[in-house]
């Protein structure tokens, strides 16, 4: 019998998975032109949220640094801190810092890219003099 508070994956609607606000708030504003304030906001998410929803999502974003704002009338315009591939690069190497075994991780990755993602990443690596990448003290190889 289905149950109406499941959808086909198994989850529980209403509630969404942790991040999820976040990361759809995030994606709102990389697709804004500019700051938005958080009605802005609001009205770039599907839905129906809560302004107040919308507003706490934004300055929780804020406080971790995730976002700069500025005044705007009586309240706030937000944009993100970083560009979104500098932010998705940084949630992919914490990802890759948080597992056993850094070699599987980077060999499952490059096995499930598709052919064209495969040769970008080559010939990003390889460039014209060699890899993009130098490494900090800080970092392992």
């Amino acid at each position: 019998m289905h149950d109406p508070k499941n959808d086909e994956s198994g989850a529980t609607s209403g509630r969404r998975a942790r991040g999820e606000l976040e990361s759809g708030v995030l994606a709102a504003l990389y697709g804004a032109d500019g700051p938005q304030t958080a009605r802005q906001v609001k009205d770039r998410l599907p839905g129906d949220l809560a302004y107040t929803t919308v507003l706490t999502i934004l300055s929780r974003l804020y406080d971790k640094g995730m976002l700069v704002r500025h005044r705007a009338g009586r309240g706030y315009a937000y944009a993100p801190a970083r560009d979104e591939a500098t932010h998705t690069a940084e949630r992919m190497r914490s990802l890759l810092e948080r597992g056993s075994d850094r070699e599987a991780v980077l060999a499952r990755f490059v096995s499930e890219l598709s052919e064209q993602d495969e040769q970008l990443l080559q010939r990003l690596l390889s460039g014209p003099d060699g890899p993009q990448h130098t490494y900090r003290a800080d970092e392992g190889p």
